[in-house]
Parts: structure tokens; C-alpha cells; sequence
């Protein structure tokens, strides 16, 4: 038998090119933010032989796509050659998105350090941030702040941001934190050469400004009820409504809660520093104040909740985290707006999911709504004519859900004062001012803070239900709650919000256990009922 002969074609070796090099790597550092949580970014640089050209793979968004251009020209502008040859940029790990044009920095620093002018170990140490302009500056960018404390909980000990931005990167201890206002001095850096000092105002925090005027709880003449409400409000993070006819001070007393709450903790500004960076707003310091949101009542549930296409951004309920949300005219909003809060009100968080990832932004905050009884504002209200049908008062009213209204912890109907009041007002005694008042809630919180201190709340609005049936002693006279419940005044969540605002009660009246008359007035505040003031209120 004839064997068949060998078709396959010859093995050839090609000889290699005379002046082909291997290709040269460099390794940088960012980090991508999803919400408020930051993961590190690996920016692999490779320099090949091969035509002149330069591509960007990783999933980049629009920005960071450009960013090989404003970089290829912030290189030229800053003295110094990009690759003549083909040029890899790769943003790991692949599946992550990318946005934003904080890994400007990162991208350049890894080209140069892959081209030899930097040295490859310096640029592999740190975490870069940054934007780059054409002529070679380093601008701000939006999102520092959680971005450095992603970097150091990653295990990162040095950073480098744009000169403008190092005030808020120092507020992160346990992180080494360099400046560069130029690519010029980036690359100085990683020389290990002599840079400019750092400009003094730079490091110099952000302080209230001495002598500004504060709104004050003695600015508001009569409504005893309404400011009692208030303070048991600030004092156990309660959520209060406010109704009654317009220019009664619902306004008024709300814009004042913020001067009666406590100081942030070292965490809670950390975490409102955070969500204003990612708002692009300038951080230069840690403001302990308890935020004030009042979001107008023509906002969209993106505005209030957050929203924004591929990876949403925070809204009015993160800007209020710790402190306070007020919806003034709450009946003018849509009520899906309105609703949008349920889920926060309960869980503390806003969760937004979009194509590129799940954004999650803190949402803990204290809800103050003010409304009018009817669209003019008089229906109910003694002295006055209202022209609203019953349908209209009904259809008003109805726009802020039963589900909603359920969560809001006191109700005060607010009316108007006797004209004789008014006119006598110059002779009545002068009202408490806030800094009175904030001295009664910080005892309050202490006393709730030591009843708390093995739970992972603070306040008494946060205690869940389960909590106070089983680890709290019931207060006396629950038989109160009891006929509530059989004539369908409290729902099961009004029973242990009742119970809540009772231990608020007996918080500030200094109270061990919330006794009988401490629960008639958590009834009261929680039906809107007209209640006895303590004494010498």
C-alpha cells in the first residue's frame, strides 16, 4: 500500500525585526464611585511597536473616552512626548463602568511612566485623582471626598489631588494626601523633585461665618403647641406635619428646628461632606450643623429621591442626611414625589438602580412638612371663610396619602392666635430662645443615647417596634392605646409611634418610664389634639 504523501505547507520562521522592542507597561491608580461606594480602578498602560495610535477599552463613558485627548495634549502643552507608537490604555477591572474625569491623572501618570518618564514603582504607589486641562492643569473634580475614603479603605496610604481639593482630601485621616496643580508638577512628584509649597488657604477649614445671624425659636411670639411639638420632634428625631391657615408660622418654626438638633458626629459630617462632593459642591472643612434641605414644591422624584441616567446622582433626601427635609406647601407637590419617601422614611437609604450599577446614598433624615388645610387655605379655621366645595378640601387633603400621613410621627393643628394676643404681644414675656431650648434636647438625647447604647440606634424615632415590645418596659395606662386601637384612631405602625413619642415625653421631663400622662400627650401630638402644655411653657 502507497503511503500518502505530507501536504501540510513547511514550517517557516520569520526573523524577527531589527528594531522591534518588547512592549513596555506601567500600572496606575483611581477609583470609580457607584454611588456613595468606591471601587479601585487598575490603569494598565502598553507601549507597542505599530502605527501611531491610541485606544481606550474598559467600558468608558463619554468622559473618560476624551480623556486620552485632553491628556495627549496636557503631555505636549507640559513639555513633554506622548508614544509614537501604538498605545494600549486599559481601565480594569473591564466589567466596571467608568465615569467622570477623575482618572485623567491616573491615565496620563501610567503613559508616562510606560514611556520612562516617571519612574514605574512611584506611579504604582499612590492613588491618582484628577482632571486634566489642555494646558496641562489639574482641575477639581466632582466626587473627591468619597473617593479618598474608598481609597484608604482599600488599603491605600498615599493620594494625589488637585491643589484646590486638598483641604477636603485631609478631612480622611490614616492617608497621605500630595497636591499638584499642574502635570508639571505631578511629574515633579514622582521624581521625588522639589515642588511648590502648598498654598496656605488651602489647608484652612471652612467656619461658620463669625456674627451671622441664626433663625431663633425667640423669634416666634405665641403657637406654645406648635414650638412644645417641635422640641419633642428634635429631641427623638421625630417626623412632624404642620397644618393650619397660611402667614400662622409653620414656616417659621420649621426653618428653626435645625438651631435645637445636636452636632454631627465626626462620622455623620464625613458623610455629608461626602454627598455634597458628589454634588460638586466646594468641601473645605467639616460642618457639624445638622443640614437644612427644602426642596421647591415643583421638584421631580429624581430631584427629591435622586436620579440621573447610567448611575444616578444623590437628591434632596441625601443632601438632608442627619439633619432636616423640609416641604413647605407639602399638598403642592405630586403626590408620587410624596410618595417616593416611603421607602427612606423606613429604610434610612435611597437605593437607585440604572443600567450601570445599583446607586446607594444615605437617607436617614427628619421629615417636616407644612400644609394648608384647603387651597385657600381657611377650610376649619374659626373667623374665616373658606370658598373650597367639600370635594376640593377633600381632593387637597387627599394628596398627601393615608400611607404617607401613617409615618409621620405628630400632627399640630396650628390656629390663629386672638387678636388681643397680638396686640398685647410687646408685653408678654419674651419667648424661649433656641439655645434654651437646645440644652432640654441634648439632655433628652443623652438620656435616649444611654438607654441605647448597645443598639445601633440613637434616637428614639429610630427604635423599631420589635425593640420597644421586647426590650423596653411598656409605659403605664396602655389600656389608652388599647381604646385607640378598638375605635380605629392608631393603625399598628400609630401604636408604636405613640409609644415612641411618649418615651421623647418622658425624655424631657426626665422620666425613667413614660407614665400616664406622658402617653395622653403622645396621643394627642400623634392625632393632632389639642394637649396641655408642661409647666412654665
Amino acid at each position: 500500500m502507497t503511503a500518502r504523501p505530507d501536504l501540510s505547507p513547511p514550517e517557516v520562521s520569520l526573523p524577527a525585526h531589527r528594531n522591534a522592542r518588547p512592549p513596555r507597561t506601567a500600572v496606575a491608580h483611581s477609583i470609580a464611585l457607584i454611588g456613595m461606594d468606591g471601587q479601585e480602578v487598575e490603569v494598565e498602560a502598553m507601549i507597542a511597536a505599530g502605527l501611531p495610535r491610541t485606544i481606550l477599552v474598559g467600558l468608558p463613558d463619554a468622559a473618560v473616552y476624551e480623556a486620552r485627548d485632553r491628556c495627549k495634549a496636557a503631555v505636549a502643552a507640559s513639555g513633554l512626548s506622548w508614544p509614537p507608537t501604538a498605545l494600549t490604555i486599559n481601565l480594569t477591572p473591564a466589567s466596571l463602568p467608568k465615569a467622570g474625569s477623575h482618572h485623567d491623572l491616573a491615565i496620563a501618570a501610567a503613559v508616562l511612566a510606560a514611556s520612562g518618564t516617571v519612574p514605574e514603582a512611584a506611579v504604582r504607589s499612590v492613588v491618582m485623582l484628577g482632571e486634566l486641562g489642555l494646558d496641562g492643569r489639574v482641575r477639581r473634580v466632582r466626587g473627591l471626598l468619597p473617593a479618598v475614603l474608598a481609597a484608604r479603605s482599600l488599603g491605600h496610604r498615599t493620594v494625589v489631588v488637585p491643589v484646590g481639593q486638598g483641604a477636603e482630601a485631609r478631612l480622611v485621616e490614616g492617608i497621605a494626601v500630595k497636591t499638584a496643580a499642574s502635570l508639571t508638577e505631578l511629574v515633579a512628584l514622582l521624581r521625588g523633585e522639589a515642588t511648590p509649597p502648598t498654598p496656605v488657604e488651602e489647608t484652612s477649614p471652612e467656619e461658620p461665618a463669625e456674627g451671622r445671624e441664626e433663625p431663633d425659636f425667640a423669634d416666634v411670639v405665641g403657637q406654645g403647641q406648635a414650638r412644645w411639638a417641635a422640641e419633642i420632634a428634635a429631641a427623638g428625631r421625630h417626623h412632624l406635619m404642620l397644618t393650619g391657615p397660611p402667614g400662622i408660622g409653620k414656616t417659621l418654626i420649621a426653618s428653626r428646628i435645625p438651631g435645637i438638633l445636636p452636632e454631627l458626629d465626626l462620622s455623620g459630617a464625613l458623610q455629608i461632606a461626602a454627598v455634597s462632593s458628589l454634588l460638586a459642591q466646594p468641601v473645605h472643612g467639616l460642618d457639624r450643623r445638622p443640614p437644612f434641605a427644602a426642596p421647591h414644591h415643583s421638584c421631580s422624584v429624581a430631584a427629591m429621591v435622586g436620579g440621573g441616567a447610567r448611575l444616578a446622582r444623590p437628591g434632596a433626601v441625601s443632601r438632608a442626611h442627619g439633619g432636616l427635609l423640609f416641604l413647605d406647601e407639602a399638598a403642592e407637590f405630586r403626590p408620587n414625589v410624596l410618595d417616593a419617601l416611603r421607602t427612606p422614611l423606613e429604610s434610612g437609604e435611597v437605593v437607585l438602580s440604572r443600567s450601570h450599577g445599583d446607586a446607594r446614598y444615605p437617607a436617614r433624615f427628619q421629615l417636616v412638612l407644612a400644609t394648608n388645610p384647603c387651597p385657600c387655605g381657611n377650610a376649619g379655621v374659626v373667623g374665616r371663610e373658606c370658598r373650597c366645595s367639600p370635594t376640593v378640601v377633600r381632593r387637597y387633603r387627599g394628596r398627601i396619602s393615608g400611607p404617607l400621613r401613617d409615618r409621620i410621627d405628630i400632627t399640630v393643628r396650628m390656629t390663629p392666635p386672638p387678636s388681643a394676643y397680638l396686640a398685647l404681644g410687646a408685653q408678654l414675656p419674651t419667648p424661649e430662645s433656641s439655645a434654651v431650648i437646645a440644652v432640654r434636647v441634648a439632655e433628652a438625647r443623652d438620656r435616649q443615647s444611654r438607654r441605647l447604647a448597645r443598639t445601633r440606634w440613637a434616637t428614639n424615632g429610630e427604635v423599631p417596634g420589635s425593640y420597644l415590645r421586647s426590650h423596653l418596659p411598656l409605659p403605664e395606662a396602655t389600656h389608652l392605646l388599647d381604646e385607640a386601637t378598638m375605635r380605629g384612631l392608631l393603625s399598628s405602625r400609630g401604636v408604636e409611634r405613640t409609644l415612641r413619642i411618649a418615651w421623647t415625653v418622658a425624655d424631657l421631663a426626665g422620666h425613667d418610664l413614660p407614665d400616664a400622662d406622658d402617653l395622653r400627650m403622645a396621643l394627642a401630638l400623634r392625632r393632632g389634639e389639642t394637649y396641655a402644655l408642661p409647666g412654665g411653657r
